[in-house]
């Protein structure tokens, strides 16, 4: 936390954020895509398609 912190605080951060985008967001691109293949969005997905009341449009305000 102190680390991304000081990166924040002596602009490590954006200066790499830039970079990255920079690049065609290659390091973002790989983690977005391993988070979507984690297990944890499987299960979300099977657990949100028992839920019924999520495609009841009567609830939603």
């Amino acid at each position: 936390m102190r680390e991304i912190l000081h990166e924040i605080q002596d602009g490590t951060f954006a200066r790499d954020f830039i970079l990255e985008n920079q690049a065609g967001l290659p390091v973002i691109t790989v983690r977005r895509r391993q988070g979507a293949e984690h297990l944890v969005e499987e299960i979300g997905d099977r657990l949100r398609g028992m839920m019924n009341w999520l495609d009841d449009d009567t609830s939603k305000k």
